[in-house]
């Protein structure tokens, strides 16, 4: 069996092509599937900025002394773990718009 048999990848790429003419709807529907693909990213952001709010809550309330520490360390790190959803955003732009 030869692998044309097997798959028939021609009727695929031929539903898409439209002899040589792209199809505007599919290529904002890829778009639009990209930047959706983009923000997933964003999950992990909004995880890890719940676990560090988590830590840091309870640390002050087990410690209230070093509660200005402990404050400061969580600002950080909840502006370098929402660069990672900020990023993700301008990928997710530059998809939809760029192009």
């Amino acid at each position: 069996m030869k692998f044309r048999e097997l798959f028939p990848v021609e009727i695929i790429y031929s539903e898409i092509n439209h002899g040589g003419k792209q199809n505007h709807m599919e290529v904002a529907a890829a778009r639009l599937i990209g930047a959706g693909l983009a923000m997933v990213g964003t999950i992990g952001a909004g995880v890890g900025i719940g676990l560090l709010v988590n830590g840091a809550v309870q640390g002050i309330a087990r410690n209230p002394d070093a509660s200005g520490d402990v404050q400061t360390n969580m600002i950080l790190g909840i502006a370098f773990t929402e660069a990672v959803a900020i990023y993700c955003l301008v990928v997710a732009l530059l998809i939809l718009f760029v192009g």
